[in-house]
């Protein structure tokens, strides 16, 4: 395959409950229907609440699948649970087994290798980095084996959280421990891509876009196709918009666009917040 064209979505957040976010999702799935990827990857946050609402899952598994084009998939912090940092308080609610086996049930996998147009396509589950639960040494062992036989081909990795804001080394800080893979699992990962010819890493997570290069590997921060977040609740890091990312891999080069699908809304966060608390009190 001399060319591979991938669409990147993330936070989705879907819910029955919350049309507003299912439009955008429609918005989404149009503008991948006229373009016609070779495959989407959604990133994570694919449920608004998977934890405690499993029909969340199951609502947005339903509407990936009627997408016209393979899907794959990556777990969130609203998929499955969040993970414990050095840091701050601890998560909730925090991943368990059970939650990732739910997310496993209805998506069939939380981490994945595939290869194409010359390139190592690597997902990983961040969510399950540094919890000491047993699927997180698995899938290391897993990444160990996967990364020996890339067989020098570049690699584009996917996950939900990013690697780290600017530097692999950068601290930890109480503020936003959760928002990157946390220490020392962070530490453990960025050493194993050490050994192969890493290239990308995409990611999802900050509701906010951005892309930058440190090392020859570019970062790729995708925003929530769903909702952003105001800046009273989260400060400024990329650009605050919904929307998507394309890419086109070819052996050794690829091709990154922002895209906004037409009519994606820009939803606040605070007025789907406000939404679901008075459908709670109703």
């Amino acid at each position: 395959m001399p060319e591979f064209r991938l669409t990147q979505i993330s936070d989705t957040h879907l819910a029955r409950r919350l049309p507003e976010l299912t439009e955008n999702f429609h918005r989404a799935s149009e503008y991948i229907d006229a373009r016609r990827p070779d495959l989407v990857v959604n990133t994570g946050d694919l449920a608004f609440d998977g934890p405690t609402s499993p029909d969340d899952l199951e609502f947005a598994r339903t509407l990936h699948a009627a997408l016209p084009v393979s899907c794959r998939y990556l777990p969130g912090n609203h998929d499955i649970g969040d993970n414990p940092t050095a840091l701050g308080p601890k998560p909730s609610p925090p991943v368990t087994e059970q939650s990732q086996q739910a997310f496993l049930s209805i998506f069939g996998e939380d981490r994945w290798r595939f290869d194409a147009a010359g390139w190592c396509f690597i997902g990983l589950n961040s969510l399950v980095m540094n919890t000491g639960l047993a699927r997180e040494a698995d899938q290391f062992d897993w990444l160990a084996a996967e990364l020996a036989s890339a067989g020098g081909r570049p690699v584009a990795l996917f996950l939900h959280k990013p690697l780290y804001l600017n530097l692999p080394d950068d601290p930890e800080l109480a503020a936003d421990a959760i928002r990157y893979v946390p220490m020392p699992a962070r530490r453990r990962l960025v050493e194993m891509l050490r050994a192969v010819d890493l290239r990308l890493v995409a990611s999802g997570h900050v509701h906010q876009r951005r892309d930058f290069t440190y090392s020859r590997i570019r970062h790729v921060w995708a925003p929530s196709a769903g909702f952003i977040i105001s800046d009273a609740r989260q400060e400024v890091i990329g650009i605050k918009e919904v929307g998507l990312v394309e890419y086109r891999f070819q052996p050794d080069s690829f091709e990154v666009r922002h895209v906004r699908a037409p009519s994606q809304t820009d939803l606040d966060m605070d007025s789907l917040l406000a939404r679901v608390s008075k459908g709670l009190a109703s």
